[in-house]
């Protein structure tokens, strides 16, 4: 079962763990109340697992590839780290399946609060459109993830300050609902 938190304010190492003292942990329930989701499926066979089908049929995932995150394999390594932990936001949802190793999703509460997200092999996440979040590695250094996307994938992060977009104003709206 996926593990989330809110996070202390350290300018500690990124990849540590961050837990508030004392800890504070926050559910799936209230993860879902941010139009966060969470599956936990067998990614030892994801290349032809059902309920892995199930849900891309359900989603519209229809697009997907796999990255690998370590020194030894992803070009540009730690300017492609920093990136991934900049504050921003898509126009599409973010949707990834660790497939091995670990990390950390960090995303927004409505006081505009960290909370962090430990992803571990097996966890699959849905972030959605417009919600600020980061991604970084724990300490282990290592993740493979499978990327998926509803069409042809979108790269593009906008980082904070991108208040004006469209899609962050509907999320803003859908948080007020849930309210």
């Amino acid at each position: 079962m996926v593990e989330a938190w809110y996070m202390d304010d350290s300018a500690e190492d990124q990849r540590k763990p961050h837990r508030c003292e004392p800890g504070r942990p926050v559910s799936l329930d209230q993860l879902q109340q941010l139009g966060v989701f969470y599956w936990k499926l067998d990614a030892n066979k994801y290349e032809d697992d059902p309920e892995l089908e199930k849900i891309r049929k359900e989603k519209n995932y229809c697009w997907m590839d796999i990255i690998t995150i370590c020194k030894d394999k992803l070009p540009n390594y730690e300017e492609k780290i920093k990136m991934f932990y900049e504050e921003h936001l898509h126009l599409d949802d973010e949707i990834r399946y660790i497939l091995d190793g670990s990390g950390y999703f960090d995303v927004r509460d409505k006081e505009d609060k960290w909370i962090r997200i430990f992803m571990e092999k097996g966890d699959m996440i849905t972030l959605p459109a417009g919600i600020y979040h980061r991604f970084t590695l724990d300490e282990t250094n290592y993740v493979k993830a499978m990327r998926l996307f509803v069409g042809e994938p979108v790269w593009t992060a906008y980082n904070r300050p991108a208040d004006h977009f469209e899609i962050r104003g509907q999320y803003l709206q859908f948080l007020t609902q849930r309210a």
